[in-house]
């Protein structure tokens, strides 16, 4: 799955066993893709050792402070990888 500039995402509300980059405070919150940042080795699967790390997209997804923490009248751009990410309805 890709997306584009503006589209609309849902960081996914996993708690995986291992070591992850998914911010706890984003999880299961809405943003939206700023850009394509390119593609990297998951920093997921490079954390753990394993010999080949899948390489996915990431991207820049921007989210409302107020999303993020109930309050707040900016913006917090975070780096997400493809696998962290679902379409938002």
């Amino acid at each position: 799955m890709s997306f584009a500039p503006g589209a609309r995402v849902r960081v996914r509300a996993v708690d995986p066993d291992h070591h992850t980059r998914v911010p706890r405070y984003a999880r299961g919150h809405v943003g939206e893709v700023v850009e394509r940042e390119g593609e990297f080795p998951l920093a997921d699967d490079r954390a753990r050792g394993l010999p080949e790390p899948r390489v996915q997209a990431a991207y820049a997804v921007r989210f409302p402070a107020a999303e993020l923490w109930g309050e707040g009248d900016h913006t917090v751009t975070l780096t997400m990888w493809e696998s962290y990410l679902e379409e938002a309805e």
